[in-house]
This record gives structure tokens, C-alpha cells and sequence, in this order.
């Protein structure tokens, strides 16, 4: 905590924060469509008052980026994806619209993601490929690949705006409480968890980033950093690099019961995907 102290102190000593507090009156709306930026927070949060979007955290500038569509650059990904939804992959001479002719069928799958299925926690990245690989007789997508996070943009759009509401329980408890272990776990040279920025520290800038609770409503992302839409699991591998830790694999079980604990603590959230963040 120390480390993470002197980090804090350091940013604003330099003076690298043009802002310090989010835009709490700043309302959401895209294409017409009001989106829940702001929820009580659920009762398994019991550290949080309220759960608030990564969106009201980004500079008026960035924020714009998400109000249209024809401005938002994830679209540029979402267009692409649109093709490879209709491209013929694979052995049994299949595309994605030969088994799903509406990807609009597929509205409230994002609000449910991760998922327990038979003893295994299933994100939307393996139900992709299981397509691929079962039905379409294709090689797997790498997980946080081009092609990859273009689909599940492509397909969480269509629960754009929608609550996410996850499953904790039955099936899914014993992947939750490995993911809320990891999510309060110090690693790393800088000896920090998930917690100490997104649970302790959020609203607070450190160097020249503002941060926020952590939520996941808004992803896949397109980040101004990297100029592409990021997955959820290359944010937690860039979060762990930055406190000096081993990250764990992407599209692991680490990651994947991670996904699920955070995702839950946005119950309520709309999803925003593909957001647009710094």
C-alpha cells in the first residue's frame, strides 16, 4: 500500500492531474437510448455504496467518442466482425449466419456472461469458439485476437443497454468466490489487488490516469491508448503488468472466475459495449 501511496502522491506532486472528481451529473444516451451509469450498488458489493461506469470517469472529450455511433472507433471493429459473421469458415463450409441468421437473436447474452455450464465457467469468448470448432469445423480464434474481440463486441451490442446480471449462486458460487479472492489478493512488486485501486482509490488520479471502479459493462473496449477494442481479460494482464506481477493466462480459470466477481459487482450497470475509454 505504501508503494501504491507513493504512486498517488507522486502523480499529483508532477502535476499530471487536469481533474480529480467524475462527472457525477453527466447523463448517457445513444441513439436515443438512456443508459444506467449510476446503481446501488448489490449486496454482495458490501464495500460499495454505489456502482458507477468507467464512463463518467473520462474526459468530456472521450466521453463524446461513445454518444454516436458514426463517432464511437470500436465501430470500425464492429463493422469488420459483420463480415466475418457472414464468411464461410472452416470444413463443414458454415459461417457464423448459417446456424444464427439474426445476431439480433442474441440480445440479453451479455448481461449473463460468465456463466456456469457443467461444472466449467463459459465466457462469450469460448462460446465463439465452440462454434467455430464444434459446428463450423474452424480453428479457434485467439482469445483476445482482432477477430476474437470484434465478434464479442458484435454480439454484446446487441444487449446494449440492458442490465448485466450475472448468476452468483448454484453452480456459479464456487467460481465467484475464487474470482472475489483473486480481486482482494495482493500481488506483485508493488505488493497491490484489484481492491486497492478500483475498491480504495477510485475517483482518484494516479500519474496521469483517473480511476474508476474497475467495471466491466462497457467491454470488449476501444482504448485512445492502443487505438483497438480490447477484451476484458487483456485488461486484467495489463492491470497485473502494471503492478509488476506474473499475470495469470488470458482465458484462464483465474481470469475467467476474476471476470465473473467484477462483473457482478456492476449488477445494474447498462452495457455499454464497445465503450469508448483512455
Amino acid at each position: 500500500m505504501k508503494a501504491f501511496k507513493l504512486l498517488v502522491s507522486t502523480a499529483c506532486f508532477m502535476g499530471m492531474a487536469v481533474s480529480t472528481h467524475a462527472d457525477e451529473a453527466a447523463t448517457l444516451s445513444i441513439e436515443g437510448q438512456a443508459f444506467t451509469i449510476q446503481a446501488s450498488a448489490p449486496s454482495h458489493a458490501e464495500n460499495l455504496d454505489e456502482v458507477t461506469s468507467g464512463w463518467i470517469y473520462r474526459t468530456k472529450e472521450t466521453r463524446a467518442l461513445q454518444l454516436d455511433d458514426f463517432d464511437n472507433p470500436g465501430f470500425v471493429f464492429v463493422d469488420k466482425a459483420i463480415d466475418l459473421w457472414n464468411e464461410v469458415d472452416g470444413s463443414e463450409d458454415k459461417s457464423c449466419a448459417s446456424c444464427h441468421e439474426n445476431v439480433e437473436d442474441f440480445a440479453g447474452l451479455r448481461t449473463t456472461l460468465p456463466r456456469a455450464e457443467d461444472g466449467e465457467l463459459v465466457t462469450m469468448e469460448d462460446l465463439v469458439n465452440e462454434c467455430r470448432t464444434e459446428q463450423m469445423g474452424a480453428e479457434p480464434w485467439k482469445y483476445s485476437g482482432g477477430q476474437m474481440t470484434g465478434m464479442t463486441a458484435l454480439i454484446g451490442l446487441q444487449s446494449r443497454g440492458m442490465p448485466m446480471n450475472v448468476a452468483i449462486d448454484g453452480e456459479a458460487a464456487a467460481f465467484w468466490e475464487k474470482g472475489k479472492e483473486l480481486y482482494y489478493t495482493r500481488v506483485g512488486q508493488l505488493d497491490m489487488s484489484c481492491s486497492n485501486c478500483h475498491e480504495d482509490n477510485y475517483d482518484t488520479m494516479i500519474r496521469a490516469d483517473h480511476l474508476s471502479q474497475g467495471q466491466t459493462n462497457g467491454f470488449p473496449t476501444y482504448r485512445l491508448k492502443n487505438a483497438k477494442l480490447n477484451s476484458t481479460h487483456a485488461r486484467f494482464k495489463g492491470c497485473m503488468k502494471n503492478i509488476r506481477a506474473q499475470p495469470y493466462k488470458v482465458g484462464g480459470d483465474e481470469f475467467k472466475s476474476l471476470e465473473l466477481y467484477i462483473a457482478s459487482r456492476g449488477q445494474g450497470l447498462s452495457v455499454e459495449t464497445p465503450s469508448v475509454r483512455n
